[in-house]
């Protein structure tokens, strides 16, 4: 799976990045992650609000910070 960070490289956009990355960890998931600044980028997912997390090209959340536990419980939920 590839997992995308999407925000302007702000507090809360670092945040949702470590929170992933902690989830990805402990839930040993198969997934590459992505950090994404660039505004075009961003522009061009479709996504209205940072921080944004879109797994396999699918906005999953946006404009607010997941916890780690948030984002534990949406790798759960998606299909494998």
């Amino acid at each position: 799976m590839k997992i995308q960070v999407l925000g302007s490289g702000c507090a809360n956009c670092k945040k949702l990045l470590e929170n992933v990355t902690a989830a990805v960890e402990e839930t040993h998931f198969n997934a590459d992650i992505e950090y994404v600044t660039d505004m075009k980028r961003i522009a061009s997912s479709g996504l209205m609000r940072t921080p944004g997390l879109i797994f396999d090209q699918k906005i999953v959340a946006f404009g607010r910070v997941l916890t780690k536990e948030e984002v534990v419980a949406l790798l759960q939920k998606y299909p494998a």
